[in-house]
């Protein structure tokens, strides 16, 4: 039989990133939280943790993790109802987006539903290449990703296209691209990009101009509030999402350098199939508001 409560100690450890924080959560010594970590590894015969900076769980881990998660949520679907009028406790949901997504319409789709129901929400931002990774390792029970294949035990909805744009200020495109984009410019003008994974600006720009990544500078800037204010105040140029900038691009603060051309992600939600309670409401949420507003560019 699983004994849970070492589960429970695995989780917290992966989240908090230390022995120390996680024995504070838990409020058990480091001592305590090692052992319980090691008897674990006892039971199952073989390392559930990557024991460095930062901390891993095993591949055994990872499975472990995905199982303990999905308990969690059948635990809480065992409620009458989860909901404000029924119960005292906060439901815990994690899930995985892209930054864009939050900067866009996601926040209205959790609106929809913290109005509603008690949620404590941790949210787990990374490329939209990379959101798969933390469903995939157990750590939130949907993601918002750009992978177009439902993992084993989960399921899909298509959100959308999203549009993004190459833009700059007036002034940023006066002084480096007054006369038109050209490969000697670009080695001189600052892009930016969200971190070392975002490589949708180095894609464009070496499929469009035939000019390699590394060879421009290239702010990294992980935030895409910063991505406009970046824009805005001419710090650089950048790829951002129409949706997000029709405003700045309707009074001229911001100009379009390419209108001709733009890169598209198709954005998926993935999630585990059997989803009840405040989980089911806020999936629904989620693909409702990204179409609607996927739909408005």
């Amino acid at each position: 039989m699983m004994d849970y409560k070492l589960l429970h100690a695995l989780s917290v450890l992966i989240n908090q990133q230390s022995f120390e924080k996680a024995a504070n959560k838990l409020c058990i010594t480091q001592s305590a939280i090692s052992q319980r970590i090691k008897l674990l590894e006892q039971t199952i015969g073989q390392p559930v943790v990557i024991r460095k900076q930062p901390i891993t769980a095993t591949r055994i881990g990872k499975k472990l993790l995905a199982h303990y998660q999905q308990v969690c949520l059948l635990e809480q679907d065992v409620l009458p109802e989860i909901n404000a009028q029924h119960i005292s406790e906060k439901v815990a949901i994690n899930l995985a987006t892209n930054a864009d997504s939050l900067a866009t319409w996601l926040v209205d789709a959790i609106s929809d539903v913290t109005h509603l129901h008690k949620i404590a929400l941790n949210l787990h931002i990374a490329d939209e290449n990379q959101t798969i990774n933390y469903l995939k390792n157990g750590e939130v029970f949907g993601a918002i990703s750009c992978q177009d294949k439902a993992l084993p035990g989960c399921t899909l909805d298509k959100l959308g296209d999203m549009h993004y744009s190459l833009v700059a200020s007036p002034e940023f495109k006066q002084r480096y691209f007054d006369t038109g984009i050209t490969v000697k410019q670009l080695k001189q003008a600052p892009a930016a990009a969200y971190d070392q994974h975002d490589d949708m600006h180095i894609e464009f720009i070496a499929s469009t101009f035939g000019l390699p990544g590394g060879s421009f500078p290239c702010h990294t800037v992980r935030s895409s509030e910063a991505f406009v204010n970046f824009a805005k105040k001419g710090l650089a140029y950048c790829l951002i999402p129409k949706l997000q900038i029709q405003q700045e691009l309707s009074s001229g603060q911001l100009i379009d350098l390419m209108p001709n051309q733009s890169v598209t992600r198709t954005l998926y939600w993935h999630r585990w199939v059997l989803l009840k309670g405040a989980f089911k409401y806020l999936s629904d949420a989620i693909i409702d508001r990204a179409q609607i507003a996927i739909k408005s560019q």
